[in-house]
């Protein structure tokens, strides 16, 4: 009896003295999914795909609890700046490559190479690409998770009705007079739009017209710091674009929401969105009540002279504040995510880690071999620490253009000064 009541006193004491677990506040974007559960083989869509990896990290790290912050996607930096100007940033977020200039520069962000190994990360099993995304000056601030690029979604059932479908695959249009061709091609014998993006909403439109640009070798500012938008490819870009507008052929005022559901519901040829959208598609297009039937995940086309796409990656970061047990916790989420590549490559992002490229599972991903030439073809701006900035500058001033008739000549030359203003600052 003095035997049983001993162990259950130990227990007790053990239980009252125990430490608690080491809370990890994470950030992110994506959107909200409430009922992702810990399963990271079975969800669908980036919201659900990312939050169960966060829950299974969050139930399978010992002495680790993990709180997801509410974020929105549309001013998720604006969040993130005050949330570090106020001293409270969490402890783990999501970055874009395209970000790390403007915080690590800052010396927000904390430098982790040293610190991968210990808590099971192998950079070397990053593709150099990766490495380089999240490296700064020397640095390394942040873990890969994937890269993402604009590809065309492709409703092959309307294209085949065109008569622009071939040996399986679509035929896709390969000069902007071919485009403009192809469209009018797919109105006449469908009556539905031939092209789909968010023009009126996020920079889906900027992305567009960069691509167009780099296809031509060029770009919207040089490696010091010269803006070049006032130039003949950003309007032989523009006007690839707006001859759509002018023909009746593609809806300028869509947003990001209005497009998708366009091409969901089977009223638009192709739609131009990101990589994110691959395995949302692919599931939807499997519902008897959905329009689109047919889905076709396709390499953005070459319209001009060179491949070339809009891309990016996204990358998890801590603060460079997280000093003892805070960051370690934060490093051992970090590697929890990175273990999971392959679960969120399963969104349609192309994934970082050799290892995970070269196995069976990645490569049996549905649509893969569909754009297997995208990471060849990935393009992106000189690193510029007023980025975000910059891309709102142009988000405007091309929206100008298609949604309230601002010339082509006046946007860009108006976006060349205050793009130059920022480079200058």
């Amino acid at each position: 009896m003095k035997h049983v009541l001993l162990t259950a006193a130990l227990a007790a004491t053990t239980l009252a003295t125990a430490a608690p677990a080491q809370e990890v506040t994470l950030g992110r974007f994506f959107g909200a999914c409430e009922d992702a559960g810990t399963d990271t083989t079975a969800s669908t869509g980036e919201a659900c795909i990312i939050q169960s990896i966060i829950n299974a990290a969050d139930a399978e790290l010992d002495g680790i609890t993990i709180t997801t912050l509410p974020t929105d996607w549309g001013n998720y930096y604006d969040q993130i700046k005050a949330a570090y100007a106020g001293g409270t940033p969490p402890d783990v977020h999501v970055m874009h490559r395209h970000r790390i200039p403007e915080f690590a520069g800052l010396g927000a962000l904390g430098e982790i190479s040293g610190d991968l190994e210990s808590v099971g990360i192998d950079p070397g099993d990053w593709s150099e690409t990766a490495l380089a995304a999240v490296s700064y000056n020397g640095g390394v601030y942040g873990v890969p998770m994937d890269f993402h690029a604009n590809l065309w979604h492709v409703n092959m059932d309307i294209l085949a009705e065109a008569g622009l479908v071939q040996d399986g695959k679509p035929i896709l249009p390969s000069s902007p007079q071919e485009l403009m061709a192809h469209a009018q091609q797919v109105k006449d014998a469908t009556g539905k739009d031939y092209l789909a993006a968010d023009f009126a909403q996020f920079p889906i439109g900027v992305r567009l017209v960069l691509a167009l640009m780099w296809q031509q070798n060029a770009n919207i500012f040089t490696d010091d710091g010269t803006a070049t938008i006032d130039t003949e490819a950003a309007r032989n870009a523009v006007t690839a674009i707006t001859q759509l507008f002018d023909a009746g052929l593609a809806d300028p005022q869509l947003n990001y929401a209005d497009s998708q559901q366009a091409f969901l519901n089977g009223e638009t040829a192709i739609l131009v969105n990101g990589t994110w959208v691959v395995d949302f598609y692919t599931a939807e297009a499997a519902k008897e009540e959905v329009g689109l039937d047919t889905y076709y995940a396709a390499d953005f086309p070459t319209l001009f002279d060179t491949g070339a796409t809009w891309a990016d990656s996204h990358m998890w970061a801590i603060p460079s504040t997280l000093e003892g047990e805070d960051r370690m916790a934060a490093l051992k989420v970090l590697a929890f995510i990175n273990d999971h590549n392959i679960d969120w490559a399963r969104t349609g992002h192309m994934a970082v880690r050799t290892s995970v490229v070269e196995s069976d599972a990645y490569k049996a991903l549905p649509h893969r071999a569909e754009y297997a030439g995208t990471a060849a073809i990935a393009k992106d701006t000189p690193p510029s620490a007023r980025y975000g900035a910059i891309q709102d500058v142009l988000n405007r001033e091309l929206q100008a253009i298609w949604l309230t008739g601002k010339s082509v000549d006046d946007a860009l030359s108006d976006a060349e000064i205050e793009v130059q203003d920022l480079l200058d600052r």
